[in-house]
């Protein structure tokens, strides 16, 4: 009886082989499924952080000509962790030079810092024309929340200084020159020295004297971290436009106080410098207008401003503007537009130049603030 059943239970196995095979695959596809379905899109970057004024320390990642942009962007916000010291990276502003897809710095940043379970930066993305290391493709400021105060009286915001030469395009020094002893005597006007400047960026027409400039950039401000690009693959003249954040030595006289000296030919578009004593800052990442039309730019700047109401604060409190259009025309139009937004008895500091592209194809001008709460 036993010899019948043997063969009747093989023979059953052998039947039931091929649904348990089928069964097994089944489970290593589901579990396969399941593991795919609980990997999740690292979340966007905020529109803006509220942040303390006397805590803002600021960096700037070292270049690299190895490897493409991603592995560049990786390496860059890895050396800025390291400078922070513990401190939290609340902004970033990455200028990317090449043909890399300028979308992967957003993905990038989310995935770096969300993986790590710290919080995300404001992140605005620009395109340069160049950027003075070979092979380079990006180079990335930040805006780091210290552990301490380390700025107790506030900051001054100085807008870009020099500008446009008649010089050749790689002629960039007088112009040069020029920015930096603005940016001097902005500071001297503050209250400050030339060694409580933090930061300079200069955006440059060519990155021919590169070396030069460097050298009287850190001769003439000792301790400012520094940036420098070529703003656009082709100029038709010399550029050399420097913008800086600079700390207070003493508080001002009220939270912000906007300031246009007379000597510094002022220009009722913008001031000169804004001194802020204010506890807080609004830091935004940018705000894109796309096509080429007033109503473009006027939505970009309404964005904006919902933007700020989040952050309880608005246009009115903006203490400095950058702009970065990709054509004079949008340029143009966004000065126009800007004034049905800003307090024009009070302009903010602001730096406009033309870029070479932004992240989206169909983007013509981003928008970049920062205000105080109200």
């Amino acid at each position: 009886m036993f010899s019948r059943a043997i063969p009747l239970c093989c023979a059953l196995l052998l039947a039931m082989a091929p649904l348990l095979t089928a069964q097994k695959k089944k489970s290593k596809k589901e579990k396969k499924e399941e593991l795919t379905q609980v990997l999740e899109i690292p979340p966007d970057p905020p529109a803006a952080v509220t942040v303390e004024t006397g805590r803002l320390e600021f960096l700037v990642s070292p270049m690299s000509g190895k490897g493409l942009l991603s592995a560049q962007v990786r390496e860059a916000i890895k050396a800025l962790k390291s400078q922070s010291k513990g401190g939290q990276i609340v902004k970033l502003r990455a200028f990317v030079a090449g043909t890399g897809d300028l979308r992967r710095v957003q993905a990038i940043v989310s995935e770096e810092f969300s993986e790590k379970r710290q919080p995300i930066p404001a992140l605005s993305t620009i395109q340069v024309g160049l950027l003075p290391a070979e092979g380079a493709q990006v180079v990335i400021e930040a805006v780091v929340v210290a552990k301490k105060a380390v700025n107790p009286h506030g900051l001054g915001l100085l807008s870009g200084m020099g500008g446009y030469g008649k010089e050749e395009p790689d002629q960039v020094l007088p112009m040069l020159d020029r920015a930096l002893t603005d940016l001097a005597k902005a500071s001297q006007v503050a209250g400050s020295y030339k060694s409580d400047v933090l930061k300079v960026t200069c955006m440059l027409s060519s990155l021919a004297q590169i070396g030069e400039v460097r050298t009287r950039v850190a001769t003439a401000f000792p301790s400012a971290v520094f940036a420098a690009f070529q703003a656009q693959r082709g100029h038709g003249v010399a550029l050399a436009e420097c913008e800086g954040v600079v700390r207070l030595t003493k508080a001002p006289a009220t939270p912000v106080v906007f300031m246009n000296p007379e000597d510094m030919a002022p220009s009722p578009r913008f001031s000169k410098f804004v001194l802020v004593g204010a506890p807080r800052l609004v830091l935004t990442g940018t705000q894109v207008a796309f096509n080429f039309e007033e109503n473009d730019v006027r939505l970009a700047f309404q964005r904006m401003a919902k933007v700020l109401e989040g952050q309880k604060s608005g246009m009115k409190q903006v203490v400095f503007s950058n702009l970065y259009p990709i054509s004079n025309r949008i340029l143009e139009t966004a000065r126009k537009v800007r004034f049905e937004f800003f307090d024009t008895a009070k302009p903010p500091a602001s730096t406009a130049l033309v870029f070479e592209g932004l992240p989206s194809m169909d983007a013509s001008l981003a928008i970049e603030l920062v205000a105080v709460p109200q």
